[in-house]
C-alpha cells in the first residue's frame, strides 16, 4: 500500500511519540508498504522551526533527507499540477501546507496518514 505522512504523523513517528497510535504504526512499520512524505511537510517542518513552534526539531531541519532514508520513506516532490491543484481549489481552508498535501493525496491516489479532520472537505482519504 502506498501511503502520505501529514507533518504530525511523520513528526511522531521520527521522534518515537506515543501520541501515534497503533494502526498508523503498524503501517508505518509494515516493510511493504511505501510510505511517503510530501515536500511541504519539509517546508512545514522548516518554517515552524524557524518561527519557534518546533524548537525539538533542530535536528531533524538540518537533514531531513537523511533522516527520511533512515525511516525509509520515499520524498514526495511538488509538481506544477499539484500546485495548480492546491490552489484552485475553492474551499476555505487557509493552511497552504495542508491544501498541498490534500492535492497530492488526491492525484497520487495517495490515503493521508494523519486525524487531520480539516483535511476531509477536500475528499482524500485519512488513516489513523
Amino acid at each position: 500500500m502506498r501511503l502520505l505522512l501529514d507533518t504530525h504523523a511523520l513528526l511522531w513517528w521520527l521522534f518515537d511519540d506515543p501520541k501515534l497510535p497503533e494502526t498508523p504504526r503498524g503501517l508505518l512499520a509494515d516493510p511493504d508498504n511505501e510510505v511517503t512524505v510530501s515536500s511541504a511537510s519539509a517546508w512545514e517542518i522548516c518554517t515552524k522551526h524557524r518561527i519557534g513552534k518546533l524548537p525539538a526539531a533542530a535536528r531533524l531541519v538540518e537533514d531531513i533527507p537523511g533522516w527520511l532514508k533512515r525511516a525509509c520513506f520515499t520524498e514526495l516532490p511538488i509538481t506544477i499540477r499539484h500546485a495548480q491543484k492546491a490552489g484552485n481549489w475553492p474551499q476555505p481552508h487557509r493552511d497552504p501546507f495542508d491544501r498541498m498535501l490534500a492535492a497530492q493525496s488526491v492525484l497520487e491516489d495517495l490515503p493521508i496518514v494523519g486525524r487531520d479532520d480539516a483535511l476531509a472537505p477536500f475528499g482524500v482519504q485519512l488513516i489513523w
